[in-house]
């Protein structure tokens, strides 16, 4: 056993707001924000699931992308507000691994399926003749199912590879959410090989889908200044720029994390970082599809009628 190894003893979630004056005004911001994640992401889910109408490959993984952020800012913001209303801020090695898993496969899982998102939108905009046969309803079963399987077993790797690992200390971690780096601060072993496989590994993760959207994006901007139809253009132009929207929210932190230097990156920074991604972002995502698109207003607007009326 190593010296000060420490067994059998809680993690300590020092949160955002560990000093902060009136902190129960931003835990309701935090709660309010869930809400609003909460209803729209699920009334989202459910217009695409109860209307033949949005029955399509593009509203399916859109349902998809809903279901992640669901679950995404549910695996932080219950046990955050719980946490202040209950004054108690430990949480045991078995939850602190599986809310680690969980963070790591949605965030895998959104990764990916927004790569194939933009590949059905590359599909749609410049192959729309073989678009209903190369996007059945099979491929699409498929992607989700190998972006779900494929989060799921690097999130399970590195979760279970992390929390075996012999701790020391006191376990405070100054985060609100159990992240990978902050656990390896406690090993009594040294992680820096492993620190910079994560930081490889996260540089790659984050570029690949990121070169496969921007190649799918200048095909498709380019096919569609060549159209002829205004209509066209406008709308596929529109349908792309809510996709590239959530791309921007949803990359933009994660880059900013890996591209910057570890020393330079203070828990505060990372704090806020992983506020916008975990909590912000999630929230949005229903919004900027919603709002921009006629077809899921038009189907809401009908849903409330038929409620009312």
């Amino acid at each position: 056993m190593a010296k000060n190894e420490t067994i059998g003893t809680d993690f300590i979630l020092l949160g955002l707001f560990p000093s902060m004056k009136h902190a129960d005004i931003l835990v309701g911001v935090f709660i309010f924000i869930y809400l609003v994640a909460l209803t729209g992401n699920s009334t989202l889910i459910l217009l695409i699931l109860v209307d033949s109408q949005l029955h399509t490959p593009m509203y399916f993984l859109l349902s998809q992308l809903s279901l992640i952020d669901l679950l995404f800012i549910s695996t932080t913001v219950p046990k955050m507000v719980m946490d202040f209303l209950s004054g108690k801020n430990n949480i045991s090695n078995i939850g602190c691994g599986t809310q680690m898993f969980f963070s790591l496969m949605l965030g895998g899982a959104e990764c990916i399926l927004l790569t194939l998102m933009a590949c059905d939108r590359y599909v749609a905009i410049c192959h729309p003749l073989r678009y209903t046969v190369i996007m059945n309803q099979s491929v699409c079963q498929k992607m989700v199912m190998g972006s779900w399987t494929g989060a799921s077993l690097n999130a399970l790797i590195q979760a279970v590879y992390t929390m075996q690992l012999p701790k020391c200390g006191h376990k405070e971690i100054e985060h609100f959410f159990c992240a990978v780096i902050s656990i390896l601060s406690f090993s009594c072993e040294d992680t820096s090989s492993y620190k910079l496989a994560i930081l490889l590994v996260g540089i790659v993760l984050l570029l690949i889908p990121f070169v496969i959207i921007f190649s799918s994006y200048t095909i498709i901007f380019l096919t569609v200044l060549d159209m002829n139809s205004p209509k066209a253009r406008n709308k596929a132009l529109t349908t792309c720029s809510s996709h590239l929207m959530v791309v921007g929210l949803f990359y933009g932190p994660p880059i900013f994390t890996y591209m910057t230097p570890g020393s330079s990156l203070s828990p505060a920074q990372d704090k806020t970082v992983s506020v916008f991604c975990l909590i912000i972002t999630p929230m949005l995502n229903p919004f900027i599809y919603s709002l921009r698109n006629k077809d899921v207003l038009g189907v809401l607007r009908k849903m409330l009628e038929r409620c009312l009326f």
